[in-house]
């Protein structure tokens, strides 16, 4: 695997350097994210974008900083912003090159003067720092430096207007600003003491977002510059800006501060280097000993369903099993207060909670599982309880042991809604909730009879068969080869859908083994691809594969053709059941296939989805914790099976067998288009 490298030939055309999006965050609830050329092109990218209270919202404080140089009484620009369809000022044609690592460090030429700009987002501190260095010059510089300031929650936008306090106040080596009440103070500080402040507060008109125009939204917004900084500089010198809600102290708290961060910085220097670094992203930790998973970047928050689908991979594949029992413990008291665990309150989807023990199941591989009992036995107890009861008659366990959800809203992770309909409704039996709660069930009762909990399991032991039985009865389509997406009192829903594979792919499955290949040669057929697995099968007629930005577009394909990570994590998972170590290298394929992502979208990272055509443009948020997740996931089943030495291969699998009988319906491939 290669890892990042980019076409410095490139980052002069727009069209290319705008589609790449840098993100770095504190790990606290806060990002710094542009593009690779400094260009804004959405509401939610900015230079600080942070929380400013306890709540999950974040604000956009610092919108961006332009940086002038002066020499000879003349001015070259070096921002790059959009104003009414025009790029003014066209600073990217004087930027020579580009870096991600140790942190996204950009160089700029004008004439004799070569001029590099590094940028750092502090970890654990509300904090931006950017140095900048006068690596050539042959004339006296000066450098001069204007805050755009937007003060606004990040999904809104921001408008000129009277109660915007423009001012900028002293303090020592720079000035603070406040928009509005309610806001922290932005200190903005250089370690340079000669540095001069020019109050001159304006606004800035209708900066234009191209991405939210093409997503159908407001994409014009006003920014607030209270001034600029300018100061001269030595070939040779560096000077180091700071934002930051905290105070610094003198010209070498800032140089310290940035000395010791930078030094801390991995180098995200191949494919799994720079997963694992993006992986750290979205652990985040919050005041009150809260440590939650960010579903994705720019614009989602924590959501319980995707935290448990990528929290081993987040966290385990590194071994940062610390993390992931922080984050368990966070959900589990959530779940207590919330009144999930009395069924006073029905999840957002259904299957959400029961994410909860395949996390479990992975962490069993990090500690004892007598400590799992002890820690999460009462809330694994809990839910399983609840769902029992039934939280109303929304969500309840039917008396042939499957799991009902059917409401007004829809209640499984296909609810997206158009024009104010669900727009795969799926009510009655879903495929994956009956699969999830059976898994539960099963893995709940194997570790209550090993710490001895006979009451529990003297009360619960006859429900695996029944679960199982009803399942078949009602999901397996024989002749299809293949399992309902979802059953209810009128109707057998036999579309092709990803979410079968959730019943073949966790620890415990109600198909046997044939049953099971025979998922997998059927979604091999229909909804692999090298970018994961499709939501819907290109020959069903509801099929959505490429498709428009705007975000009805984006709805209708993303339950209806798009490619996700996760399903690929248990497809694979399923495959190695099956298979064992005969199919790693098909599996090490499938990874490998990811790597030039990590310059497609979000540098370093993987998007939340994939269009499900060639050549599958990523699609959704541009960072996605299900996605790396899935991917890191991916990687720890590899190494697991991968072989500690040559062993014979005299004879082959099951799979193998099967897809020697059918060579048309294998279970895997090295690569796959659409059918």
């Amino acid at each position: 695997m290669s890892g990042l490298k980019f076409d410095k030939r490139e980052l002069g055309n727009l069209e290319y350097a705008l589609d790449r999006e840098v993100l770095a965050t504190d790990r606290r609830g806060g990002y710094m994210s542009t593009t690779i050329v400094g260009c804004n092109t959405r509401k939610y990218h900015g230079l600080m974008v942070a929380p400013i209270d306890e709540s999950d919202r974040t604000y956009v404080l610092l919108s961006s900083l332009d940086e002038t140089i002066v020499q000879h009484d003349q001015s070259f620009n070096l921002a790059l912003h959009r104003y009414n369809g025009t790029y003014e000022p066209r600073g990217h044609k004087y930027i020579t090159d580009f870096e991600y690592t140790p942190t996204p460090t950009l160089t700029y030429r004008v004439g004799g003067v070569i001029l590099k700009k590094e940028l750092l987002w502090i970890h654990k501190r509300t904090q931006l720092m950017i140095r900048y260095t006068l690596v050539d010059a042959h004339s006296d510089t000066t450098l001069r430096l204007r805050p755009l300031l937007a003060f606004r929650d990040k999904h809104a936008l921001s408008k000129a207007n009277m109660d915007a306090d423009g001012r900028a106040y002293p303090i020592p080596y720079g000035v603070k600003c406040r928009l509005y009440d309610g806001f922290p103070w932005l200190n903005m500080q250089l370690d340079k003491e000669e540095a001069e402040f020019v109050a001159a507060p304006d606004w800035y008109y209708n900066f234009e977002y191209r991405k939210e125009l093409a997503r159908g939204y407001d994409g014009y917004e006003d920014l607030l510059t209270p001034g600029y900084f300018e100061f001269n500089i030595k070939k040779g010198e560096s000077v180091i800006f700071s934002a930051a809600t905290d105070l610094m102290a003198s010209p070498e708290t800032i140089s310290a501060v940035y000395e010791a961060s930078l030094a801390r910085r991995t180098h995200k220097i191949d494919f799994v280097s720079c997963l694992e670094h993006s992986a750290r992203q979205f652990v985040i930790r919050r005041p009150e000993n809260r440590t939650e998973v960010i579903a994705g970047y720019p614009w989602f928050g924590p959501f319980m369903e995707d935290t448990f689908m990528a929290l081993p991979g987040l966290t385990l594949s590194q071994g940062h099993k610390e993390d992931c029992i922080d984050v368990l413990d966070t959900s589990v008291r959530d779940f207590k207060a919330s009144g999930l665990l009395d069924g006073r309150v029905t999840p957002a989807t259904a299957d959400a909670p029961l994410w909860f023990f395949f996390t479990l199941q992975e962490l069993e591989g990090h500690i004892a599982q007598k400590e799992i009992w002890a820690k999460y036995g009462e809330a694994m107890k809990g839910i399983l309880e609840a769902y029992r009861r039934g939280f109303g008659e929304e969500v309840k366990m039917h008396d042939n042991g499957l799991i009902w959800a059917s409401a007004e809203r829809p209640l499984t992770w296909m609810g997206t809604m158009i024009d104010g309909q669900p727009l795969t409704p799926r009510r009655g039996y879903p495929v994956e909730l009956q699969a999830l709660w059976y898994n539960a069930v099963e893995y709940t009762l194997a570790v209550a009879k090993k710490q001895g909990d006979k009451a529990f399991v003297a009360e619960w032991k006859e429900l695996p068969e029944r679960i199982k039985a009803a399942f078949i009865e009602k999901f397996w389509l024989e002749e299809e080869g293949y399992i309902a997406d979802y059953v209810n009192y009128d109707e057998v829903n036999k579309f092709i859908r990803c979410n079968m594979v959730v019943a073949a792919g966790l620890n415990y499955t109600m198909l046997d083994e044939e049953k099971r290949v025979r998922v997998l040669q059927t979604i091999h057929e229909h909804l692999l691809t090298p970018r994961g697995i499709r939501t819907l099968s290109p020959r069903n007629m509801l099929y959505k594969s490429n498709y428009n930005e705007d975000q009805r577009s984006q709805d209708l394909a993303s339950r209806n053709g798009s490619a996700w990570i996760w399903p690929l994590m248990l497809y694979v998972k399923a495959c190695f059941a099956i298979g064992g170590e005969r199919y790693v290298a098909d599996a090490t394929a499938l990874l490998d296939a990811f790597d030039d992502e990590l310059q497609t979208k979000c540098v370093g990272s993987i998007s939340e989805r994939f269009e499900g055509d060639p050549p599958h443009n990523p699609r959704g948020g541009v960072s996605h914790a299900t996605s790396v997740g899935g991917l890191l996931f991916i990687k720890m089943l590899i190494d697991k099976h991968t072989p500690k030495r040559t062993k014979s291969k005299k004879s082959a699998t099951k799979v193998e067998a099967a897809t020697e009988e059918k060579p048309k319906r294998k279970c895997v491939k090295k690569s796959a288009t659409k059918k």
